[in-house]
Formats: structure tokens, sequence, C-alpha cells
């Protein structure tokens, strides 16, 4: 003990915090310093503000109104009785469970799927891969629904194969079975288009090594190249299960009594009037998208093994062993076959005039589609086109400021902005209602909401595509324009945009995609002036008019296809030969 009774072993101890606390202070100072140098250009100054005001206007507010209102009750009485019922509740809980278990049979089928046809493309010799591709676009440019909706057709109770073909007569496709074969078919691309890019990375000198060296190709494969990829297996697992946990559409289409939490927060709010209950359901499934998004990002991300070693390597020898080709190989273009014909039924379905009774040709359901419909057509497609050179440009310009510049805030800007790829669709919606249903922000039932959620949900591929791209350009380019006396406006539009064109019309192409088929956010957003192409379409499955919903989904389908035409013919009068797609943008 010293003079003073302390103990002189507390002395280092205090010591180290003070070291901490001076570092601190560095960091805090620098910061400061740097976000002020940033801030001295008046446009830089003003375009951070103005993004940070509306990423806390547009996806945190809502987010916080949502937790808000699951604390209070209907007598404005602050109350955890709603979070209470989800686990007390039968129906709820029974969501809850229903929920997790789905997300775990088809992420665990998904993601196997999903790695044979990424392996068949990197490692086997086969002709005609390329149309794994093709079949990996379907779901991107189709409704969310349309999986299920030839399964229906097929498997249902008049359905084609179950019906008239084996001559079943109490067929029940509904329920977990219709779902766990749905979101299988529907999410296992995402997997696929994750891995192969992975798997065609991996030095194929590694496994040429071990094969030297006297290991069988079981062995290979087993040591080698699935430890290589483990990192992107775990992350395609965990983005399949986000996806399943925040699926609303399939659920609705064809989950029968099967529920789940996304189409819970849906009928709690919606159907039974129970805000509180209906928050309280969406919180948990932001929680729950949430922890895996993160897991996702931060850890499983980060977990990679580098196998590009700067050093010239062999082209992969290609594996031609039948005994793996054929049974790889041919599961993959069953598969593929399968997927083509369950999207190819869609536009056929349109012209059959009652589906498991008269399968004579008809244009009726076009008519039907054109005179109810109109409005929905118009508005849908009127909306995506203003909403899709908004988030190209807004992605554009996050993806600058967080690449590019330096300032406190940089870090939420970031966070915030790629936060609504992992919020369920189903969350932002209610949070939408319960945030700009009164004063301040009185958007209800106008045009501006829906372009909000469309600009939303949107954003972050743009920001990832605009990241990857200006990673790659050497920022002395641009630092070149400003010395010549460029201000920062000048500099973006006149240098970084035109070399990130390629990033900016690929997130353009997802933009209008992402727009044209939304359906969980926007379900509850739709309103007597407005009407949307997939809340017609969803309507029209609910009622069984197959028919319909197959014109509506092929018109659907027809007008995105159109616009790919259009971006790609744009993109390629600006001379760029880089032509990415939304596919590329999704992963």
């Amino acid at each position: 003990m010293d003079k003073g009774g302390q103990s002189l072993l507390s002395f280092p101890v205090w010591h180290g915090k003070g070291q901490e606390v001076n570092k601190l202070k560095s960091y805090a100072v620098n910061q400061l310093k740097v976000t002020r140098n940033t801030f001295r250009d008046p446009i830089i100054a003003a375009v951070t503000v103005s993004m940070i005001a509306v990423l806390l206007i547009f996806v945190v507010w809502p987010l916080l109104e949502v937790v808000k209102q699951s604390l209070v009750d209907t007598a404005g009485n602050y109350s955890f009785q709603a979070y209470k019922n989800i686990f007390t509740m039968k129906e709820t809980y029974k969501a809850f469970c229903n929920t997790i278990m789905l997300a775990v049979i088809v992420g665990i089928l998904a993601t196997v799927i999903g790695f044979l046809f990424a392996y068949c493309t990197s490692h086997l010799q086969i002709r005609g891969k390329r149309i794994f591709n093709l079949m990996a676009m379907m779901p991107m440019v189709s409704p969310p629904f349309s999986v299920a909706l030839s399964i229906i057709m097929l498997f249902g109770s008049r359905g084609l194969i179950t019906y008239n073909l084996l001559g079943w007569t109490n067929t029940n496709i509904y329920g977990l079975k219709g779902l766990i074969f749905v979101q299988t078919i529907s999410y296992f691309p995402i997997a696929f288009l994750l891995l192969a890019g992975m798997l065609r990375s991996i030095d194929s000198s590694i496994e040429d090594a071990a094969r030297d060296l006297g290991s069988s190709k079981w062995r290979t494969f087993s040591t080698i190249t699935v430890p290589l990829v483990r990192p992107g297996i775990a992350n395609a697992f965990l983005l399949v299960f986000i996806k399943s946990v925040a699926d609303f559409a399939n659920p609705m289409a064809i989950g029968g009594n099967f529920s789940t939490l996304a189409t819970q927060v849906y009928l709690q709010a919606i159907g039974s009037y129970d805000v509180q209950g209906g928050a309280a359901v969406a919180v948990v499934l932001l929680d729950i998208a949430m922890i895996l998004f993160i897991l996702s990002k931060y850890w499983v991300e980060k977990k990679t093994y580098v196998t590009v070693l700067g050093k010239a390597s062999r082209e992969r020898a290609m594996i031609k062993d039948p005994a793996v080709v054929i049974p790889v190989a041919g599961f993959c273009f069953l598969m593929t076959a399968v997927v083509l014909a369950i999207y190819v039924l869609i536009p056929i379905a349109s012209l059959i005039k009652m589906w498991g009774v008269d399968y004579s040709f008809t244009l009726a359901h076009y008519k039907y589609a054109f005179e109810v419909g109109r409005n929905a057509i118009r508005d849908t497609t009127l909306l995506a086109v203003v909403s899709t050179p908004i988030a190209g440009i807004l992605g554009m310009i996050v993806a600058y400021l967080v690449v590019r510049k330096k300032f406190i805030g940089r870090g939420f800007i970031n966070f915030a902005s790629l936060l609504s790829i992992s919020v369920p669709g189903t969350v932002i919606g209610i949070g939408y209602i319960l945030t700009f249903n009164d004063y301040p922000l009185q958007l209800t039932g106008t045009a501006i909401i829906l372009i909000a959620a469309f600009v939303i949900r949107a954003l972050p591929i743009g920001i990832r595509a605009g990241v990857s791209s200006l990673q790659q350009i050497d920022p002395g380019i641009e630092e070149a324009a400003a010395d010549l006396g460029s201000n920062a406006g000048r500099v973006f539009t006149t240098v970084t945009l035109p070399l990130i064109k390629s990033a900016f019309f690929g997130g353009l192409v997802y933009s209008f995609i992402r727009s044209m088929t939304s359906i969980s956010a926007v379900i509850f957003l739709v309103s007597a002036k407005y009407s949307l192409l997939t809340v017609l379409i969803l309507d029209q499955v609910e009622d069984n008019q197959f028919g319909v919903a197959s014109a509506f989904s092929t018109i659907l389908i027809l007008i995105v296809y159109a616009a790919i035409v259009g971006i790609q013919l744009l993109l390629g009068r600006f001379g760029s030969h880089n032509k990415e797609t939304a596919s590329e943008g999704e992963m």
C-alpha cells in the first residue's frame, strides 16, 4: 500500500484506462476534423445531411414506431401483454414454431440443391450449363407467388397431374408440404448464385495437389472443396432462411391452415384490427431477421479462406467421370426442367378457359385483365418507373459517400441503407402505416408512400453494386478532376457516375423488378386510389381464378422483360461492355 492507502497494483490498471480514454478522445477529435474537412464542400454536406434525414424518416422511424406500437395497448398504456400473447396464445405461438421449422427445412434443402448446381457449373465437364443462369433469373422477374400458382394448377384438387393424369380426387397441396416445395424452388437459385462464384474462385492447384498426393475425388471434395466454401454455405443458408422467414406471398397463396409470422402480422393488424398484437409479431419477426442478417454480414462473411495467392494457376481440370457427372448433372438438368416448366405453365394457363374443367383455348382472361386491371397495370408500371431512377441515383450517392468520403455518420448511412434488405416487407408495411397515417407526415393513400416503399426496398442492391464498382476505381481519377477545379457535384456526375454506369444500370434493372413484383410491404399501403398488380394477382389466386391470375402474371413478366431489354439497350448506347444483371446485384 502507498501512503494514500491505495494499492500500487491499481496504478497500471488506472493508467490503462487513462490510455483508453485518451485514445477515444483522440479518435473523436480526428473524426471531427475529418468531418469538418469533408463538409467544407457545401454539396457534400447538403447531400450527406439529406441522406441521413431520408434514412431516419423512411427506415429508422417506421421501425421505431412498430416497436412503440407493440408496447401500447388499446387504452394508450404501456404493456408487454402483446409479447406475452405471442408465446401463450396457441395461434401466434404455432405461427412462430411453424416459421422457424419451415425456414430450417427450406434453408437446408435450398442450400444443398444450390450447392449441387454451383458444383455442376464450376467443376463438371458438361454442355448446356448456361441454361442454369436462365433458370436462376426466373424467380427474380416473376411475381413472388408464381411458383405457388403453378403448383396449385399441377398438384391441387383439380391439378393437371394429380386429377387429370393420375385421377386423384382428394389431393391437398396446401400447408407445410406445399410451402416447402414452393419456397425451395423459389429460393435455391439464391444459394446457387452465391456459391457458384465462390466455387469458381477456388485455386484449382489446391484440389489438384490433393489428388496428386493420392486423395480420391470424394476425399478431395469432402476435405478440401467443401471446407473452403463452408462460409459461403453458411451464408447461403442464412440468406435462404431470412427469405423464408420474411415470405408473405407464398404462405398467403398456398399456406392453407399453416400460419407463419409474416401472415400473422397481416391477419392480426388488418384482419383482426389488433394493431398492438400485429406490431408485436412484427417485432419478433424483425428480431429474427436482424439477428440472421448481422450473423451473415458481420460473422459469416468474415470467415473466408484466401485461395487466390497472386501467382499463376492453371485452368481447372473439369471432372469427366461418368459416376460423378451423370447423377449430379442429371439431377440439375431435371430440376431446371421442372423450374422452367413451372414458369412456362403460367402463360399457358392464361390461355385456358377453366383450369381443371375446360382446357379449351380462350383470350377471355386477358380481356378481363385489361378491363378490370387496367388501372393496376398503369399504376404499378408508373410507380415502378418513377421509383426506379430514384433508387438507382440514391444507391450510387450512398455508395459514393460510403467509399469515398469520411465523416461522422458514415457508418449509420451504410448500416441504415442496407437495413431494409433484412427487414421483412410486412414489418416495413405496418411501420409505414403507423408512421405516415397522421401528423406530421400524412402520406397514407398517396403515391408517395408507395414510391418510398419501393425505393427503400430496392436501395440496398444499388448500394452494393455501386460500392463494388467504386472499390475497383482508383480515387486518383476523381482527385485529379477536383484538383482541376471541379466541385464534388461535378466530379460525381461527370467522372464517377460514368465510370460506374454498369453498376448504375444494373441497379436500375433490379430496382424496377423489385418494384413491379413487390407485395409484402405494399399490401398494407394500397388504397382505392392506387391499385397494384401483385395485390390483384393474390386476390385472384385466393378466389381460385387461376386463368385471370396467370394472365395478370404474364402481363407483369412481359413488362419486366421489356424494361430489362430497354435498360440493356440504353446501357449499350452508353458504350459499356460490362453489362451487369439484376441477378448479380441480388447476391
